[in-house]
């Protein structure tokens, strides 16, 4: 079992960055694909970004390619999402999820994750 914990949330005002991290315990990263959903207010959670095991392939919710960059640091057992150019609508809590399904087409979905952190508060104010 592995456990996470987000961090780097923040109130910034559009048009800023933000740099979100995840640190896992309990067992090593390596072992699981990452992802990152949010939930904005009163919406249900919806998929940001995701990163195989290694590293080597990404994947980004249209909303957000080209202004997040989700990556990864198995010897750290940290992942990190770089959201910059943030505008009002990225204003959501933040949540990481490790998986063990390493199908990336399966990676958008809520439903193949199988451990979560708490989640990040970032208020983009316009």
């Amino acid at each position: 079992q592995v456990q996470l914990v987000e961090s780097g949330g923040g109130l910034v005002q559009a048009g800023g960055s933000l740099s979100l991290s995840c640190a896992a315990s309990g067992r090593t990263l390596s072992s699981y694909a990452m992802g990152w959903f949010r939930q904005p207010p009163g919406k249900e959670r919806e998929f940001v970004a995701a990163i195989s095991r290694t590293g080597g392939s990404t994947s980004y919710a249209d909303s957000v390619k080209g202004r997040f960059t989700i990556s990864r640091d198995n010897a750290k057992n940290t992942v990190s999402l770089q959201v910059n150019s943030l505008k009002a609508e990225d204003t959501a809590v933040y949540y990481c999820a490790a998986t063990y399904i390493v199908y990336d087409n399966l990676f958008p979905m809520a439903g193949t994750y199988h451990y979560w952190g708490q989640g990040t508060q970032v208020t983009v104010s316009s």
